[in-house]
């Protein structure tokens, strides 16, 4: 465990004044004042408690096994796993290898990249705003009465555009397709057919892409799309003024107790403190760095430009808080909820098997929600249950699978569902709670 963690664990112990001075100084590096560290008193990063110590017991040692075996079976660098019942985390684990080549291994505090997990984020941050009156599911995204009107946005090649509501966003409607690629993963190619010396900036992108025709009429069908989330975050930013990651970790994640979850960065060397590395698969060939300049690079590492994605993909956090931030959009007592049950209950609503749920990547007649995500080095999975159980694993590699690994995920799921009889009954989120002590 790193010196930091182990000085932020010992602070426990102490007076309850020591605890306080420990939560301001952290939120102080984090960019938090102290009124914001004020808005959740009770509770202090979860990320300086949690390490393998706290999972590393008899009664889960059949899990243990089952995931390594999977983790050899597949080639996986490293993994984290946490399990969730009715908003009590309790397991957290990690294993394998969050830094091979440092010789570091995968604890739970790790960060990891969760992919298209953010939608679920930024899903949740629009529906806040709904509930404040800020805008609605009908508001229209584009153009005059729009939410993005600046004149970036005044000139859109297709004028259904301007039909385009939050709700189509959200249920990936929005009229976009992959005919010339997701221009989200292809910057390469969007600067040779522009002609351009750079990587577009976003207000080159969100040029490109207006000038595009939708694949068909908004509300009309349905088609997966990380465009829509990602001007679902700049729809954000402007509606709050503020940056989309500033405004979601203060306004929605804070609240949640979730204090380290933070957009990603492209490259290994600007990595956040505390994130994983990510590995691709055996096979996986090096590709040139989406700046064109003739670089050979990892391609979890350069090979698009990850930070363009915002909300729709971009998030890094670790396991456990993911868990956190799942405990409290859930309708459940436990943790208390960011949102009402009236948009739980909107986001986890089933309509039928053709229409993408809120956020959400699939709901079931039977009431088990999923939501899945994978980029080059990552594969992530979020299955909640009807029986309150709730189930996080992130990888910090790739496999040949791509994104229909997901199915395997959840296979591992129901095979450690099975030892689940075992465990002890506890909540590990309650270590997380700031314990006062009488003077």
């Amino acid at each position: 465990m790193s010196g930091k963690r182990f000085v932020g664990r010992l602070v426990i112990t102490l007076t309850a004044v020591f605890v306080v001075v420990a939560a301001v100084l952290f939120f102080s590096t984090h960019g938090r004042d102290k009124a914001q560290v004020e808005e959740v008193p009770s509770l202090r990063p979860l990320n300086d408690t949690l390490d393998n110590s706290f999972s590393d017991f008899p009664e889960f040692e059949k899990l243990d096994r089952k995931v390594e075996s999977w983790i050899k079976f597949w080639d996986i660098k490293g993994v984290s796993l946490a399990v969730m019942k009715n908003d009590s985390l309790l397991f957290a684990k990690g294993y394998g290898w969050a830094d091979r080549e440092r010789g570091e291994a995968m604890q739970p505090y790790h960060l990891l990249r969760i992919a298209s997990v953010s939608k679920l984020i930024t899903a949740v941050t629009v529906m806040k705003l709904c509930e404040e009156g800020r805008m609605t599911l009908d508001t229209l995204v584009f153009g005059e009465g729009g939410i993005l009107d600046d004149s970036l946005y005044m000139s859109a090649s297709d004028k259904r555009y301007y039909d385009i509501t939050v709700e189509h966003l959200l249920r990936h409607q929005g009229g976009f397709t992959l005919s010339r690629g997701d221009p989200l993963f292809c910057t390469s190619d969007i600067m040779r057919w522009e002609h351009l010396d750079t990587p577009p900036t976003m207000e080159r992108l969100v040029e490109y892409i207006l000038g595009r025709r939708l694949g068909y009429t908004p509300g009309t069908w349905q088609k997966y799309s990380n465009v829509g989330y990602m001007f679902l975050s700049l729809a954000i930013e402007k509606v709050t003024g503020m940056p989309y990651e500033d405004y979601v970790r203060d306004s929605v994640l804070a609240p949640c107790g979730c204090y380290d979850m933070y957009l990603g960065r492209n490259y290994y060397e600007d990595r956040h403190y505390g994130e994983s590395k990510y590995y691709m698969h055996k096979d996986a060939v090096p590709v040139e760095d989406f700046h064109l300049d003739g670089t050979m690079v990892e391609k979890c590492y350069g090979g698009s430009d990850f930070e363009k994605l915002l909300g729709a993909g971009g998030w890094i956090t670790s396991v456990p808080e993911l868990a956190r931030f799942v405990a409290s959009i859930d309708g459940r007592d436990g943790i208390p909820d960011i949102i009402s049950k009236e948009s739980v209950a909107k986001m986890t609503e089933y309509i039928d098997r053709s229409t993408f749920p809120l956020g959400w990547a699939d709901i079931k007649p039977d009431g088990e929600w999923h939501r899945s995500g994978t980029l080059s080095g990552t594969s992530a999975l979020v299955k909640y249950y009807p029986d309150g159980f709730c189930w996080i694993l992130v990888t910090n590699s790739s496999t040949w699978k791509g994104s229909m690994f997901s199915k395997d995920i959840s296979r591992l799921f129901n095979q450690l569902s099975k030892t689940v009889g075992q465990w002890p009954e506890r909540d590990l989120f309650e270590l997380q709670d700031v314990q006062e002590t009488a003077s």
